[in-house]
């Protein structure tokens, strides 16, 4: 019996790695074997992108009212927490949405799309933040030019999702596929 060594076994066998050079997934679905699943994505993401920030926008006007409320009750103490309402419901909202079971924010589930990771490591709270505080960052310096590398990469992933290793889908055609057991899955 011959006893083969880890880099003999994975001889044949080449994994896909990512803009970093990380190794992905084998099962990950392409847009050449699984289109429904890519259908439109980038548009979908822009318009989550606006529901979140409405909803986002409405949670941090309420904060700033029951800030105010309180500030008044406290003789101006919780006036304070002015500047922080607007981050906190922003961390609040994306924390209890990503980092929920659902893997997606509201707006991400009206336009029937979901986050799902790329490695072989489950999607949790902190990736989900992780990949957020990347998308703040990198649209902010970039705003619009995030969206031009969506264009050129097959999967339409953005810079944030490479670097947080995770590819946003359409979540029925996700959905289908598990049920009917069917091509590879991208559960996390």
């Amino acid at each position: 019996m011959k006893i083969q060594s880890v880099a003999e076994s994975y001889k044949d066998h080449t994994m896909a790695s990512d803009f970093f050079g990380r190794t992905m997934r084998d099962n990950l679905p392409t847009p050449a074997d699984s289109p429904a699943l890519f259908e439109s994505i980038l548009s979908r993401r822009v318009f989550a992108f606006i529901i979140d920030c409405v909803i986002v926008g409405a949670l941090t006007v309420a904060g700033l009212i029951a800030a105010a409320i309180l500030g008044i009750l406290t003789l101006g103490l919780a006036w304070l927490t002015f500047p922080l309402v607007g981050p906190l419901m922003l961390v609040l909202y994306y924390a209890l949405t990503l980092g929920s079971s659902s893997r997606a924010t509201f707006g991400m589930r009206a336009m029937d799309i979901v986050l799902t990771p790329t490695r072989d490591t489950p999607l949790n709270g902190w990736m989900a933040m992780i990949h957020v505080v990347l998308f703040w960052v990198s649209c902010s310096l970039l705003t619009p030019f995030v969206l031009l590398l969506g264009l050129f990469t097959s999967r339409r992933q953005l810079l944030h999702d490479f670097v947080a290793g995770v590819l946003m889908v359409r979540r029925s055609p996700m959905e289908r596929r598990w049920a009917a057991g069917t091509g590879p899955t991208i559960e996390a």
